[in-house]
């Protein structure tokens, strides 16, 4: 039996497992991320014991928040950039773990991973393209095209486009004020209407204008890449009734531009994940399983 190590290294907790080659969970364990060093001695102690365990891992796959530097030609290959996590800037995330377990490794951004894994086994088996947006504490989406991650110059950031927030009250990116992070992300609703998502009530006009904001992601993402499947997850996205009210106001927006073909609906392409909060760590065990064949 072959045995693959995981990793969806997120911004709140890092989840380490390990998968057989079955895609059955042979151990698993979430990890708060806090220090570079105390996190990743963590995660280093967690395969080391499932090695002594008799679960030597063949490969090593890890779906990151970001950004990253994903070019291998690049002497920073496998770190994380300039990320608003505090402290995490420049982390030689790559580097460290291959150092410490001298098995193949795959990084790759938590979307892309999450995309992959919904490509593989969840919402979009065998569909391209594939894209797969996160919306929660921030936003990300990762695109899968004939069944590769995409990456081009560095890797895609939808979450940070920029949008129609003419009816926005505040915005909250760091970096770009009301990009579609800045107004539609969990920190973002909480910003602007001073209390946490989870806690509207579905009547709130909140929900109205969240779905407004994500439909303008969804029109774009349409006209940009022709998905097949665009697959929503994330924590906002669990609110009853938002995928409809995005599908309702996507409809809207692309105002009968787009001629699908027969008996295809936009209601077929906007969708919830098919693996639910499994994608991210499913996504890093499809990276391992990618590498173990090179």
């Amino acid at each position: 039996m072959k045995y693959y190590a995981a990793i969806e290294a997120g911004g709140t907790k890092f989840v380490c497992a390990v998968f057989d080659e079955h895609r059955n969970l042979v151990a698993k364990q979430r990890i708060p991320t806090t220090s570079p060093t105390e996190t990743l001695a963590e995660v280093v102690r967690f395969f080391n014991a499932q090695i002594k365990k008799g679960f030597p891992v063949c490969s090593m796959g890890i779906a990151s928040f970001g950004p990253l530097d994903l070019n291998p030609e690049s002497p920073t290959f496998g770190y994380i950039t300039n990320t608003p996590k505090k402290g995490w800037s420049n982390i030689a995330l790559l580097p460290q773990l291959q150092a410490a377990f001298s098995v193949p490794t795959q990084i790759d951004t938590d979307v892309n991973a999450a995309a992959l894994a919904e490509y593989k086994w969840g919402a979009g088996q065998q569909l391209s393209p594939v894209i797969y947006v996160t919306v929660g504490t921030g936003i990300g989406a990762g695109v899968v095209i004939n069944g590769q991650p995409l990456h081009g110059l560095v890797h895609p950031e939808i979450g940070h486009m920029k949008i129609n927030t003419a009816d926005v009250p505040a915005a909250c990116c760091p970096f770009h004020g009301s990009c579609l992070e800045g107004v539609a992300s969990g920190p973002a609703m909480q910003h602007i209407w001073q209390v946490s998502a989870e806690t509207l009530p579905s009547e709130h006009a909140a929900w109205e204008l969240e779905a407004k904001l994500l439909a303008q992601l969804c029109h774009n993402l349409m006209l940009s890449f022709s998905a097949r499947k665009i697959i929503l997850g994330g924590g906002v996205m669990a609110h009853e009734g938002l995928i409809s009210k995005i599908i309702h106001f996507t409809q809207i927006s692309l105002a009968g531009y787009l001629t699908l073909p027969p008996q295809v609906q936009l209601s077929d392409i906007i969708v919830a994940t098919g693996l639910g909060e499994n994608s991210g760590l499913l996504g890093a065990f499809a990276l391992s399983l990618s590498k173990s064949a090179h």
